[in-house]
């Protein structure tokens, strides 16, 4: 699903937090750094233009220049749908990875984790525009992680980009309009095709459900609309789960009702998010298509999706046949249990470690 913050890997919902709760180890927070970077004069692919896009970055270790004065190990990490870097944090993801010894230890890399225009602390819809904001897509969101390093954190090329669910995408798109920036791309839980079928469905009655709700008022409301909201959380909810691991976790009627009780609880305690938001965030998926390209991506590619993805099913088989395209593309398909998390899989590290291990040994030259 879209699952931004980092259990299922989308708009994170209540529901999902009863199936997978972790105890941090450490607290990254405290190891990184945020800033701002405002990219003046930001022009978007259908020919809208802002005076100034605000890009939020965090970062965790330091950039570390070569002999001719360039950074020379910086990676990108992508977020998905609704999500921002710091759902990065989480320790199934974080305590894997960026430790001592650890595939993007931060004592050797420089690990750039962006707000994606329209998420976090970067310019959306709510800052004001509401459905005057620029209507943004993958390209514009792609093109403003670009300026965002190389005019802001004066990364010219980066050792890998890794992307979960709408960074998986990013990533594909990265590897098509800027080939060889970077050197390695890491694409969890997507497909390389245009968004039809089953995936753009649910996502335009997800869009559908909260500009129908009376009080959406075409994004001028004074009051959030609630209802449509709500039934955009559930079809979250259904998009990024297991199944397997839900029918283990509630068996019953009754313990399957009280998990969406206790979803409502929690929601009610978090808040929703902020409907324009939600809406953009959605749709920006609606120009996708890095089918016809991909053999412009040259460089080794890591691409992983899970077999409990009901927003990428296997049995597509569009994987499978894509990364032939691909001269130094690897695909991994991880298999469904109780300890999978549906879409979600990706945010677990453990699941793919040793693949990222190895693409991060492989010459990219």
């Amino acid at each position: 699903m879209v699952f931004g913050k980092l259990v299922h890997g989308a708009l994170v919902t209540a529901l999902s937090l009863s199936f997978a709760v972790t105890a941090q180890a450490e607290d990254w927070s405290k190891r990184a750094a945020e800033r701002d970077i405002v990219l003046k004069d930001f022009h978007f692919a259908d020919g809208e233009m802002l005076p100034q896009v605000r890009m939020h970055v965090t970062t965790l270790g330091a950039p570390h220049r070569n002999t001719s004065g360039q950074i020379d190990n910086a990676v990108m990490v992508l977020h998905g749908t609704g999500g921002d870097g710091h759902q990065f944090y989480s320790p199934q993801f974080a305590d894997a990875l960026y430790g001592p010894g650890q595939p993007l230890d931060i004592s050797t890399h420089y690990v750039i984790l962006p707000d994606n225009i329209g998420h976090g602390k970067s310019s959306k819809p709510s800052d004001g525009m509401r459905m005057a904001f620029p209507k943004y897509d993958y390209a514009d969101m792609v093109a403003a992680q670009h300026r965002m390093l190389t005019e802001g954190l004066g990364v010219a090329s980066l050792q890998l980009v890794l992307g979960t669910s709408m960074g998986c995408m990013h990533a594909f798109v990265w590897g098509e309009t800027y080939p060889g920036f970077a050197r390695r791309l890491a694409p969890f839980a997507c497909n390389a095709v245009e968004l039809g079928g089953r995936n753009r469905m649910w996502r335009k009655m997800l869009i559908t459900a909260i500009e129908a709700d009376p009080l959406w008022d075409h994004g001028n409301y004074a009051t959030p609309p609630v209802q449509g909201l709500r039934t955009a959380r559930y079809l979250g909810a259904i998009a990024g789960a297991n199944p397997l691991a839900m029918q283990d976790k509630a068996p019953t009627r009754a313990q399957a009702d009280a998990l969406v009780e206790a979803s409502e609880q929690r929601a009610a305690k978090t808040g929703e998010p902020d409907a324009n938001d939600q809406i953009y965030q959605f749709d920006a998926s609606r120009t996708y298509n890095p089918a016809p390209y991909l053999e412009k991506i040259t460089v080794p590619v890591l691409w992983i999706n899970s077999a409990d993805d009901f927003i990428n099913p296997p049995e597509l088989g569009l994987a499978q046949t894509l990364v032939e395209r691909m001269p130094r593309a690897k695909f991994v398909l991880i298999p469904a249990s109780s300890d999978t998390h549906g879409h979600g899989t990706h945010t677990g590290a453990k699941f793919w470690t040793a693949d990222l291990v190895k693409l991060l040994a492989t010459d990219a030259n």
